[in-house]
């Protein structure tokens, strides 16, 4: 099969490509996924830099950590669906293997597709979905009421965050610039702060939640806008975290989201009844991999990048 892969760490332009490789084989629990489209997130290209590494990289690692596609086979153990079935997945981050043609997947990291997404639109939500949906069920308590920031709203994490922030009944705020300001109130944003034209601090306060996908000096100075009490959630780790909390009488967390099938089919309803769409920005096809990670890593997203996925065999 045909797979992005790295035979060790560097610069995307010199050690992605795309070959030839064995399908995955198949564990007793896992299922196997012909991959018709795999999201593209940042960390992908951190990966591929060694940022996350102990060790060299198995060689050749497929690169890779969302997915959707069908079924195509089924280990001894793995029960839960059956081949022809369509459904999408956060990979173990630990496998990796979006990037291919096939995809061995443990069951109990899979959903169903949403039936009114195309596998393209399906493939752009388990990462990101399921890092907004930890950070503001998990990490924070959002409910109806819940006074709540959202950093970079038309991202990929942002965007899901905004509209999951609503579902759960909170007011939302969300930064955002430029062209993106009428998406993000598109996607339901109470209220949108234009950080090209306008300093958040200076124009919010009192709140109960910040959800930070930024870091650096935007984290630093969320502090100021949350209440006594109130939380910052980072998916960017914090500096000196214990004693920001201190100084500011706030929570502060960091965290890196977990692959969750059960959670991903909260998402795929919420999908279902119209309470959360994709944002897709770009598509590129699997020879061009490379391109795809390189767009991402240059930043600035509206939505997600996806990687369309023709198969050769």
């Amino acid at each position: 099969m045909k797979a992005a892969v790295i035979n060790q760490y560097g610069q995307v332009r010199d050690v992605v490509r795309v070959t030839d490789v064995p399908v995955p084989a198949l564990g007793p629990r896992d299922v196997l996924i012909q991959v018709h489209a795999a999201g593209v997130n940042p960390v992908d290209h951190l990966i591929v830099k060694g940022f996350m590494a102990t060790g060299q990289p198995a060689q050749p690692q497929i690169i890779g950590n969302e997915i959707a596609g069908v079924v195509t086979a089924v280990g001894d153990e793995a029960n839960r669906f059956s081949v022809g079935d369509q459904v999408f997945a956060r990979v173990d981050p630990r496998v990796g293997g979006a990037f291919a043609e096939y995809a061995a997947v443990d069951q109990s990291l899979i959903a169903t597709k949403p039936s009114a997404l195309s596998y393209t639109e399906a493939a752009s939500l388990p990462l990101v979905a399921l890092t907004a949906w930890q950070a503001l069920t998990e990490q924070a308590d959002v409910k109806a009421g819940t006074r709540v920031l959202i950093h970079g709203g038309a991202g990929g994490v942002g965007s899901m965050a905004v509209q999951i922030a609503k579902h759960l009944g909170a007011e939302v705020v969300a930064t955002a610039g430029g062209d993106s300001v009428e998406l993000v109130r598109a996607l339901g944003a109470d209220r949108i702060v234009n950080y090209k034209t306008e300093k958040f601090e200076q124009v919010v306060s009192d709140l109960d939640v910040v959800f930070d996908t930024i870091g650096g000096e935007t984290q630093e100075r969320s502090f100021q806008v949350l209440k006594p009490g109130g939380t910052l959630v980072s998916i960017v780790p914090i500096p000196d975290a214990e004693a920001k909390k201190a100084q500011w009488g706030v929570e502060a967390r960091s965290f890196l989201m977990r692959p969750h099938g059960e959670q991903l089919t909260k998402i795929a309803a919420m999908t279902e009844s119209g309470h959360l769409r994709p944002i897709l920005e770009t598509v590129y096809q699997l020879a061009e991999t490379a391109d795809a990670l390189l767009k991402v890593e240059r930043g600035g997203a509206r939505g997600k990048t996806v990687i369309e996925v023709q198969h050769t065999s």
